[in-house]
């Protein structure tokens, strides 16, 4: 901080700009996903609009821009978090129309997976398993984004739920899987196995592959 200090003031709100972007790059790179366009032009954009202020106008506060920064660029990812504290306390309406108002914001693909993510699970848990079904399903068959591991994990074993009240058991196996493989150490694995073995023990094949669990986790 004291060598910022000793900066320029366009050339810190240059450097913090760089800083955020890479740092969120780099983790979207260890998620295996790909960059997000949107995000770097979106950050790219704030960034030079910032450096012009503090050239043409005057200084702003480093740490001024840096929440700027964050509340534009993750404005998504923020509202789907506040829509997923609604749905865990039985707040449907109000955690759909927060999805529905994320989705007007103009989310990235990557964002959009994780808001119609969390739309399933909420219309899961106000009991419409047959439009969390259809929601689920679109999102995890588009090619076209790979969901980062804990998204795909939540996103498989909340389908997985879907399908076996829906009568859907073949598929329910096949989500519950999908959930233990993306991310074997999840609550939503330890969910999965869990289902996994009540579906054996009901069709008289004795023990599903996998650990003991400590209880299903959340529809989460």
């Amino acid at each position: 901080m004291a060598v910022l200090a000793t900066l320029p003031a366009w050339l810190t709100i240059l450097l913090i700009g760089a800083l955020f972007l890479g740092c969120f790059t780099g983790l979207a790179a260890l998620r295996r996903q790909k960059p997000s366009i949107r995000f770097l032009v979106e950050g790219g954009i704030l960034t030079a609009a910032a450096v012009a202020l503090c050239v043409f106008v005057g200084p702003i506060h480093p740490i001024l821009f840096l929440v700027i920064l964050y509340l534009v660029t993750m404005r998504v990812r923020l509202l789907v978090d506040l829509s997923n504290v609604l749905t865990g306390r039985r707040r449907f309406r109000a955690a759909l129309a927060v999805q529905g108002f994320a989705m007007r914001l103009g989310p990235d693909p990557a964002s959009r997976q994780v808001a119609l993510i969390s739309r399933g699970v909420t219309q899961l848990k106000m009991g419409n398993p047959q439009a969390a079904y259809f929601t689920l399903t679109s999102v995890l068959q588009d090619e076209q984004v790979k969901p980062a591991a804990r998204d795909h994990a939540a996103g498989s074993y909340n389908l997985g739920v879907a399908c076996e009240r829906t009568n859907r058991p073949q598929e329910a196996e096949r989500c519950f899987r999908a959930a233990i493989e993306a991310m074997p150490s999840s609550i939503y694995a330890l969910g999965a196995d869990k289902a996994l073995k009540r579906a054996a023990s009901r069709n008289g094949r004795g023990s599903a592959p996998g650990g003991e669990t400590p209880g299903a986790p959340p529809t989460a």
